[in-house]
């Protein structure tokens, strides 16, 4: 199985429009940063996570033709409003493309892209999709998937476990019900927006303290912002975990 990060910063991106500081200036690639998304491949089963705004220059680079489903983490524009792009999607493979989601993410969807979740034309001209609510583990093809319930301040959302990886983004709290679902893992993605504290999200602090509760082999950071400096915040982390960046490839 791999894990393909096809973005990593936050809802802004990085550069941020109209901002010039030392990170969005820099030259360092591993500081451009699309919006968060990964890509998750098994054998002919790709699992694609999130719809962000990038959605198409993030399929264009990692050279995606075809996906086998959408699962969503939450409602926010930043990792939904992409989801026009999945046409190419239905026009190329010629299927109604299965998204998955917990029930109040899947509602807003189905309200704010109506259109996507129509029965499809036979020129496949739009979004073909079909929604169904997730709360419990399922497989795709190879690939075991188990949603986790997290909290992003005060919204419940869902990050993912796919076999002994597991994708927590967009979080300021895990339950312990949810810590359960997280033992033995190879590899977790995780959350660290920036240095200083924020309401609804990860800092690089209480990122640490989460790394090690749940004990991963390698935990990998993500959803940055452009107060992360990559080679900064690598060079501070412990041996265990390192930041992503936008193209970086797991093999687990």
């Amino acid at each position: 199985m791999k894990i393909e990060f096809l973005g990593t910063g936050s809802s802004a991106g990085t550069p941020v429009i109209t901002c010039y500081c030392p990170v969005c200036r820099s030259e360092d690639p591993r500081n451009r940063r699309l919006r968060a998304s990964i890509l998750v491949r098994d054998g002919e089963t790709r699992l694609l996570v999130d719809t962000g705004p990038d959605l198409r220059q993030q399929m264009l680079r990692a050279d995606v033709s075809s996906l086998s489903a959408v699962l969503y983490t939450h409602f926010h524009a930043d990792h939904i409003n992409g989801i026009d792009d999945l046409r190419a999607f239905n026009f190329a493979q010629k299927i109604v493309i299965p998204c998955h989601a917990d029930a109040r993410t899947a509602e807003e969807l189905e309200t704010r892209f109506r259109y996507c979740f129509l029965p499809p034309d036979s020129a496949w001209a739009k979004p073909s999709l079909s929604m169904h609510r997730i709360s419990a583990t399922e497989m795709f093809g190879p690939i075991r998937v188990t949603p986790v319930p997290v909290m992003h301040g005060t919204l419940p959302i869902f990050g993912y476990r796919f076999n002994n990886v597991a994708y927590l983004t967009d979080l300021k709290y895990i339950p312990e019900d949810s810590l359960a679902l997280l033992q033995g893992l190879q590899v977790l993605i995780l959350d660290c927006l920036r240095y200083e504290e924020h309401p609804t999200h990860l800092n690089v602090e209480e990122a640490l303290y989460w790394a090690r509760r749940i004990g991963a082999v390698q935990t990998i950071f993500t959803h940055m912002t452009h107060d992360v400096d990559y080679a900064t915040l690598a060079g501070q982390l412990p041996d265990t975990a390192t930041p992503a960046y936008d193209g970086m490839v797991v093999a687990v």
